[in-house]
């Protein structure tokens, strides 16, 4: 991890904070969740996943479409960093994929193979509670225990970023708001696709066309992915209001 200064690393911790304010996007939070760690490494992506409400993971944000697919991979195998993360509640770090494949044979050659060379994986967690898992996915990238403090306690913020939506009261179980997370971001996903075939954009470039049109128009994610998928003849104009 490139050393970060701490006015930068301050900087990075507002804005994670700045969008724990009333009505904020679980989905855009978790995406920009995802950006903002990535953005602290040389090379390396970052995907998250949560659990629904049979204590299931599944893929939720990740910086890009490399790491989204990383996410995927581990929940199609059935092992990897943030599997063990989640199960365990602790943190995977500088694990070398190239040596790992008896670790998660599944997961660690398709990782290899797409170009990354080392993996850590850092749960989403309240106490005793794990909600989560984010993964780091990176080429020859390796933390010491200060970078891994420093990640770890951006994973608890998104935790407190979870409880803090009005949903949750009273000590009220996370099941509904995340399941309705989870259920947003399945149609975020259709959404990108229809966006991405009939732009001829990448899946990348097809979610930027959707948030940001979903930005301009103070409106939800999920709400435009919506509309998009039920819609799609009447497919909104992304480049205007």
């Amino acid at each position: 991890m490139t050393t970060v200064s701490p006015e930068r690393l301050a900087t990075l911790f507002v804005d994670v904070a700045d969008t724990l304010v009333d009505e904020f996007d679980v989905v855009e939070f978790l995406q920009m969740l995802t950006r903002r760690v990535a953005g602290l490494f040389d090379t390396g992506e970052v995907g998250l996943m949560l659990a629904d409400h049979r204590d299931r993971l599944t893929f939720m944000a990740a910086s890009d479409e490399s790491a989204r697919l990383m996410e995927l991979f581990q929940l199609q195998y059935g092992d990897g960093p943030c599997l063990d993360a989640f199960r365990t509640a602790r943190p995977v770090t500088n694990v070398n994929l190239a040596a790992a494949t008896e670790k998660w044979p599944g997961f660690a050659p398709r990782a290899a193979l797409a170009g990354f060379e080392s993996v850590h994986a850092f749960p989403l967690r309240l106490r005793k509670q794990v909600i989560g898992a984010m993964g780091v996915f990176g080429s020859s990238t390796e933390l010491d225990d200060a970078d891994a403090h420093i990640v770890q306690s951006l994973a608890d913020v998104a935790v407190i970023g979870l409880l803090q939506e009005r949903a949750i009261r009273r000590g009220e179980v996370l099941t509904g708001q995340l399941q309705r997370a989870l259920n947003s971001r399945v149609v975020i996903e259709q959404a990108k696709g229809i966006v991405a075939q009939a732009r001829a954009v990448s899946p990348d470039e097809a979610f930027t066309l959707i948030r940001d049109f979903a930005r301009r128009n103070n409106r939800r994610l999920g709400e435009v992915a919506g509309a998009i998928v039920t819609s799609l003849p009447a497919l909104p104009d992304l480049d205007g209001r």
